[in-house]
């Protein structure tokens, strides 16, 4: 069995297309079928439920998927440590992102890292939060750039990039507008735009809204900012966003509220603001990558500066 062959296994599996799976690793795919038939031979077990329009792993193919995942992250590992202590950074460096952190641009940062490291390949990933942290954990990624994780849910190194309010967001005709804040209490009429359930935003509002007791309506989900920005000023519905959302070029036809804590008599149990914190998630129960250290000290470098 070959670190190519497992390379080749894996990326089938995320494409689940043995044609892009070959576009992806610019290698044919005749080369890259009989690489994958080789290793299903070897293990004497499919490994793929092939048909016309799809390929599937198998209860093999998902078990093999686990280590295969994580016996190349470590391939790679050992190559960086390697390259570290000969004083040079190769190979990849794979950084997952909520597009919603605050603290960083992600943009300014990898391209700050290529300009010191330009012999690493930098891959990015873009997702939601739960997937980032799924992605760190099984080697994936390198590290992460996240949203409003707890201790509880992370066991590895978390180091905080900033902290700030929700707030919510009204289109200008909204009855809401001409508020300086918005108690709890009136939010439960409203309808809402959020984000998917595993977005740093959405899970930060979610457990808001659980511990003020207080129910709402997500009508519309999003994927991205500029939708939710767009819907919220055609007047479909409101957020509860990161304050940072209303510096935003397509915020500014949008008004800001506080959330505030609700009346001493007023039904509502809840607090008033929502912090929303961003953080670097690194790997749990083993060292992070060369490559990714290089990249905190930037992060912590801009801090220090004051950049963002």
């Amino acid at each position: 069995m070959e670190l190519r062959q497992l390379e080749h296994f894996v990326t089938v599996a995320e494409e689940q297309h043995f044609t892009r799976a070959a576009e992806r690793l610019a290698v044919s795919q005749s080369g890259l079928s009989a690489s994958v038939r080789a290793l299903e031979q070897e293990l004497r077990t499919p490994l793929f439920s092939r048909t016309t329009r799809s390929v599937r792993l198998t209860e093999a193919g998902r078990a093999l998927l686990v280590e295969a995942v994580r016996t190349l992250a470590g391939a790679r590992a050992a190559r960086d440590a390697v390259d570290a202590v000969r004083g040079l950074l190769r190979g990849t460096l794979t950084v997952g992102v909520e597009q919603c952190v605050a603290g960083v641009s992600p943009a300014q940062l990898l391209a700050a890292f290529h300009r010191e490291h330009p012999h690493m390949e930098i891959r990015l990933r873009q997702e939601g939060t739960m997937s980032l942290l799924d992605g760190v954990a099984d080697g994936r990624l390198d590290l992460a750039f996240a949203a409003t994780v707890s201790p509880l849910e992370w066991r590895g190194e978390l180091i905080p990039l900033a902290t700030e309010e929700m707030v919510v967001l009204c289109a200008a005709g909204h009855r809401f507008a001409g508020r300086s804040g918005v108690e709890w209490g009136a939010l439960p009429e409203e309808s809402f735009i959020d984000f998917h359930p595993d977005w740093g935003p959405r899970r930060a509002a979610d457990a808001a809204f659980a511990a003020a007791g207080v129910r709402r309506t997500v009508a519309l989900e999003v994927n991205d900012v500029h939708s939710l920005l767009e819907l919220v000023q055609e007047g479909l519905g409101i957020a509860v966003v990161p304050r940072h959302f209303a510096r935003k070029p397509e915020a500014v036809r949008l008004v800001a509220l506080d959330l505030l804590a609700p009346a001493a008599s007023g039904p509502v149990s809840g607090t008033g603001p929502v912090r929303y914190e961003s953080v670097v998630v690194l790997p749990p129960q083993r060292a992070a990558s060369p490559g990714a250290r290089a990249l905190v000290s930037l992060v912590t470098s801009a801090r220090e500066r004051g950049e963002e």
